[in-house]
């Protein structure tokens, strides 16, 4: 009896063990850096910087994750997260409207321009009428509008986006004005950023610790939406819901994203890329890679 009872205790064990491992064992790092290192070698010219956070398996890692980059649109992270967590002060509400005008200031002399060149070519049709906030976050970020982007960092303040960024915990990521500010881009005064920082950002919008919880899960539902899906998504097996910010301008290209795999727990995938003239090939060499994550850190799901 004695014995038969230390089996039964045993097999019970053994049966709790398994219920309670993680469904997502620890990637092979080192194996994985290797993979991803000899796909970046197969692109002439190419700078990639690639940063995974894993909650579920305590798995932080980054390949030159402190390097830093023009943003091109990824800086539209911050501007999101400044423009809920203003909201939930009570400020202004999201549907709140202002005035559509193609009409900026430089940061570096106060001199008027205009935005020219633009992935969201139907609201230039509505210049000279309202719309709220909400739609110009939705526009902003699902197809990275530039025209929607500057009339919120005026409405924000570009001060405040930073130091929101600072206090959530980034460490050398820079969005100090709107986009197409020739002489601000002469002067060497752009918006940057690192793979390590914007990976953090889009933790902190997984886990709810961005603003709140309701206001992370709505800015991941328009994060959802984007509409530019040629590199992390492209990479990912079918079943697979990413929610990410691209960004791209000449030899520039991005994406930062919080990927949802078909069964198991969610994780943050950041690559950004330099000195690859076609973006068909560094969308190319960035699906490639999120593919080999993904195998790593989740196999087939």
């Amino acid at each position: 009896m004695k014995r038969f009872l230390l089996c039964v205790i045993g097999l019970c064990t053994l049966l709790l063990t398994g219920c309670l491992s993680n469904p997502n064992p620890s990637p092979d790092m080192d194996a994985l850096s290797s993979r991803i290192d000899a796909l970046v070698a197969e692109v002439d010219g190419a700078t990639v910087s690639v940063s995974i956070i894993d909650a579920s398996t305590d798995t932080i890692w980054h390949r030159d994750g402190d390097r830093l980059y023009h943003a091109a649109s990824t800086m539209k992270v911050p501007v999101l997260i400044e423009l809920f967590r203003q909201v939930r002060l009570g400020r202004f509400d999201l549907e709140d409207e202002i005035l559509l005008k193609n009409e900026f200031r430089s940061i570096v002399d106060g001199s008027l321009y205009r935005i020219e060149d633009d992935s969201d070519d139907a609201i230039y049709e509505q210049l000279g009428q309202p719309m709220t906030l909400r739609q110009l976050a939705y526009n902003m970020t699902t197809v990275s509008s530039n025209l929607a982007t500057n009339l919120l960092m005026d409405f924000l303040d570009a001060d405040s986006v930073q130091a929101t960024s600072e206090r959530l915990g980034t460490q050398h990521m820079q969005t100090i004005r709107g986009v197409e500010d020739l002489k601000a881009f002469e002067r060497g005064l752009s918006n940057r950023a690192t793979s390590a920082d914007l990976a953090l950002l889009m933790e902190r919008l997984r886990t709810g610790e961005a603003v709140s919880e309701d206001d992370d899960a709505a800015m991941r539902d328009i994060l959802m939406d984007q509409v530019f899906n040629s590199m992390i998504p492209n990479g990912l097996p079918e079943g697979v819901r990413v929610a990410h910010k691209t960004g791209s301008i000449t030899e520039i290209h991005h994406d930062a994203a919080i990927i949802y795999p078909a069964t198991g727990a969610p994780y943050v995938l950041v690559i950004m890329t330099e000195g690859i003239g076609d973006h068909n090939e560094s969308a190319a060499l960035g699906s490639r890679i999120a593919g080999v994550v993904h195998a790593g850190m989740r196999g087939a799901s």
